[in-house]
């Protein structure tokens, strides 16, 4: 499969070497990644936590104008103990400079540090405003600096950026956060106002004119094995045109809660000429490994597939017979349609092992919600669509843009 292991959560991603296109705008830097997970439990705890976090809006979120939002949890702040939840990117703070590798995360507003490498930094200035960050296995506080960010890039350099500098953190495996959501999932998380957001370093960039408009393009590419090192790319102010095929389509961001705070969507799936699930709204998310349906739906495509629960991994395990005669795994956005091939629906066999399987057996990516439909966020799309679509997170137009690329129709797995 492309990678759905990548997605698993376990990938580590950092920006390494120079950037691959420099311009006004858009602006693209390479991202390396690695695998870092000892079994499937650490993916299904780490997807059931960021799960778990976006119900918690549904039920402690804005319930008026007089209620205050309850903080989001995202995916990346969760308990994994060894393993590495995400991608990172590598920035330097403040004055003199200190590298720090961030999480990446696509559900939360706020950039912050002090999880690992220590902030030390003469230029910063303390705002004095408490954040803090709850989530469901710790939590992070602290107090928002105004200092410098730097990618390595002139046009990816910000001088009086707001972060947050950690004064207690736990279980994040890097040196902090670097968050790429919608600026409306940073309600809650200022602890003086509540109902204020934070500046998204998208955001920023847009402010200063390094970049056209606050949006962020990402590309991945399917791992193939365990020890392969796989690349991907994160693009400032757009998209790139060389890493997608035809032309990128966009929706806008969804009005149902809980979806509509992140980067959530509306669409309708089905499998073949079934339909699986009606048109509702959903999540498209860079922290989740696999996609989960409502259980509705979810039951519907086991009954389609023939997938059996496996007790070892609790995914759906199908055989080779079964496996030939899988049909594509559409998403209707609008009047487009993007298809999951059935090589994109499995596991990769290479990394079988991983997940308690053996060297031939076919496990399918799709799991259960737990959640009926209806909920508010009725699918997640995690890692292993994203790692077949080229996506765009356009917070200015509060869209979502998705597109084919090279490997929408990879059989890598």
């Amino acid at each position: 499969m492309f990678s759905v292991v990548f997605l698993l959560a376990l990938l580590a991603f950092s920006v390494t070497g120079s950037p691959v296109k420099v311009r006004n705008s858009p602006i693209t830097l390479p991202i390396t990644r690695r695998l870092e997970f000892s079994n499937v439990t650490d993916l299904l705890r780490h997807d059931e936590a960021r799960l778990a976090a976006f119900g918690e809006y549904a039920t402690h979120g804005r319930r008026d104008a007089d209620t205050p939002p309850h903080p989001i949890v995202p995916l990346s702040h969760t308990d994994l103990g060894n393993s590495f939840s995400g991608y990172t990117v590598r920035v330097t703070i403040g004055d003199p400079p200190a590298l720090y590798d961030l999480i990446l995360d696509g559900s939360s507003a706020i950039t912050w540090v002090g999880a690992g490498a220590p902030y030390v930094s003469f230029s910063g200035v303390n705002t004095r405003e408490p954040v803090a960050v709850d989530y469901l296995y710790g939590s992070f506080r602290g107090i928002i600096y105004e200092d410098r960010i730097d990618f390595g890039v002139r046009q990816l350099l910000v001088p009086r950026m707001q972060i947050g500098v950690a004064s207690t953190a736990w279980n994040i495996a890097a040196d902090g956060v670097l968050g790429i959501g919608p600026t409306l999932s940073g309600l809650g998380t200022l602890q003086n106002s509540l109902d204020q957001t934070i500046p998204t370093i998208t955001d920023r960039l847009f402010s200063l004119g390094s970049i056209t408009r606050p949006a962020v393009g990402i590309f991945f590419q399917p791992i193939v094995a365990t020890n392969t090192v796989n690349h991907g790319e994160i693009t400032f102010g757009g998209s790139h045109p060389q890493m997608y095929d035809q032309t990128i389509k966009y929706t806008d961001i969804t009005t149902t809660a809980p979806s509509s705070r992140y980067w959530g969507i509306d669409l309708r799936v089905t499998y073949g000429k079934k339909n699986i699930l009606d048109y509702t709204a959903g999540i498209v998310d860079c922290g989740c490994t696999f996609i989960y349906l409502a259980t509705d739906a979810y039951e519907r495509y086991k009954a389609a597939t023939g997938g059996i629960v496996n007790e070892a991994n609790g995914l759906l395990q199908i055989s080779l017979a079964e496996y030939d005669a899988l049909s594509n795994l559409n998403f209707h956005m609008g009047e487009q349609l993007y298809a999951l091939i059935p090589n994109a629906q499995i596991w990769p066999r290479s990394l079988n092992e991983k997940i308690e399987g053996g060297a031939n057996d076919i496990f399918l990516i799709v799991k259960s919600l737990t959640t009926p439909t209806g909920a508010g966020c009725d699918f997640i799309n995690g890692y292993v669509f994203l790692q077949r679509f080229y996506t765009v997170f356009d917070d200015q137009r509060r869209q979502v843009g998705i597109a084919r690329h090279m490997f929408t129709e990879a059989i890598t797995n």
